[in-house]
């Protein structure tokens, strides 16, 4: 049924949504005028041909639950029997769902997007790393890989895949044939490659390494131990961002210079997990901000703000058209930002 904007003086009135952009079960926050409740009733919300939940409402502001289903579309409230104007809102989609990402996903030079089906500890599993086409077709890419954690690719199109059950770091080729690269790393997590070709590797339980491409092995930086895994990006100028969950709820991002001398970047994020840079040098991060779950946008400033929210993200990486993948512990969802990443490639 088509809806038409009420032109009445106290029909609910929107001038603006944030964050950017939501993930099914996460909140958007409406801006406008005469958006309270009338008669102890709540607005009521859609999204496109779907209905949503109204958490809370003020006359000046309102809290809506983006529903599972949803894709980007129009908001509109309904008060009574008024009717909002429309507002634009982005909901990212599901493109990949069965699968156990605990990093982020990687993407390579044609635009295939690869992530993990981890599993617990010590768990085998019938697939590692998938590969995800431009047209969102899953297929097994590699096999035989216990418990994959990070992913990074080289120069030269490898594909580089931490084992955190096996201390092993393995490269693979175009083909999904992998093969040893590093061991002994400990409980191997999050790696990334600087621009020198040398690979960083994440032992959670205090290490960063530093291989270089003769593949000797340096201590590069230690760290608090992190419950969970760290997540490993270099900026612009070859600086290493680094998180680690741990059970503090005030949680930094650190950064590493080129000689190895660790610094806080920022401080207050909430398990605070992938990280990804724009080309603007602006820092991406999946955590909590002041009580809100998505993506975190932490400029070269230092000044945080929710881009995307929602539940349960672990990582992400930007595509091509200004597009993001966004990861959760089981899917990966695709959404419009509008947002240039940095090319993530060794």
């Amino acid at each position: 049924m088509s809806l038409f904007h009420s032109n009445s003086a106290n029909a609910p009135h929107l001038d603006q949504t944030s964050p950017l952009a939501a993930m099914p079960g996460g909140e958007l926050e409406v801006r406008g005028a005469h958006l309270d409740p009338q008669e102890n009733r709540l607005p009521h919300a859609s999204i496109g041909d779907i209905s949503a939940q109204v958490l809370l409402s003020r006359a000046d502001r309102a809290i809506v639950s983006v529903p599972e289903g949803s894709i980007s579309g129009n908001l509109v409230l309904r008060r009574n029997d008024e009717i909002s104007n429309a507002l634009a809102v982005r909901i990212a989609v599901p493109m990949a769902e069965n699968i156990h990402p605990v990093a982020n996903p990687v993407v390579d030079a044609n635009g295939q997007v690869f992530t993990t089906l981890s599993g617990s500890r010590g768990q085998s599993t019938p697939v590692s790393i998938f590969r995800i086409h431009r047209d969102f077709q899953m297929v097994p890419f590699v096999r035989d890989l216990m418990n994959p954690t990070g992913l990074a690719f080289d120069r030269e199109g490898y594909l580089y895949a931490s084992s955190r059950a096996e201390g092993t770091v393995y490269r693979i080729s175009t083909e999904g044939e992998i093969s040893p690269y590093a061991e002994g790393m400990g409980v191997a997590t999050g790696i990334a490659f600087d621009e020198g070709g040398n690979l960083y590797v994440g032992d959670r339980s205090g290490t960063i390494f530093k291989i270089n491409p003769d593949r000797e092995i340096f201590v590069f930086a230690t760290l608090e131990p992190s419950i969970a895994a760290y997540h490993l990006a270099f900026n612009a100028v070859g600086t290493l961002f680094v998180t680690g969950p741990t059970t503090s709820s005030n949680q930094a991002v650190y950064a590493i210079d080129r000689d190895g001398n660790l610094s806080t970047f920022f401080q207050g994020l909430g398990r605070a997990q992938g990280l990804a840079f724009d080309v603007d040098d602006n820092l991406y991060v999946a955590a909590s901000l002041r009580g809100q779950r998505g993506i975190v946008r932490i400029t070269p400033d230092r000044e945080a703000s929710l881009v995307v929210s929602g539940n349960n993200l672990v990582g992400l990486a930007f595509v091509e058209d200004g597009c993001a993948v966004l990861a959760t512990r089981d899917a990966l969802y695709h959404v419009a930002l509008d947002i240039e990443g940095r090319s993530l490639i060794g």
